[in-house]
């Protein structure tokens, strides 16, 4: 949990949320609703890319995540835990 709590803290991680995999989220940076919602479309996100994955090589897998909007870039790390990082792209960090 101190990485969560060190990558909240740079200039352009302003968001994080951390949680079980396939579970509830256990901590975050935004509010309960915002958090909720979030934590359900990255679930289901970082199935797809699996799938997508595994479609191609059954033995990979996803480690990392990432995407990119005008407005926000979200970083997801799956593994124990999953760890997402929201952020503006465009902030020097």
């Amino acid at each position: 949990m101190a990485k969560a709590k060190k990558v909240s803290l740079l200039e352009r991680g302003q968001r994080t949320i951390t949680a079980e995999v396939g579970r509830i989220p256990i901590r975050s940076t935004l509010d309960q609703s915002m958090t909720v919602q979030y934590a359900e479309q990255l679930q289901n996100l970082v199935a797809l890319a699996r799938s997508v994955i595994r479609d191609t090589d059954p033995q990979n897998d996803v480690i990392t995540l990432g995407v990119c909007s005008k407005s926000d870039e979200i970083i997801v790390a799956t593994g124990e835990w999953v760890l997402a990082v929201l952020q503006h792209p465009f902030l020097s960090a």
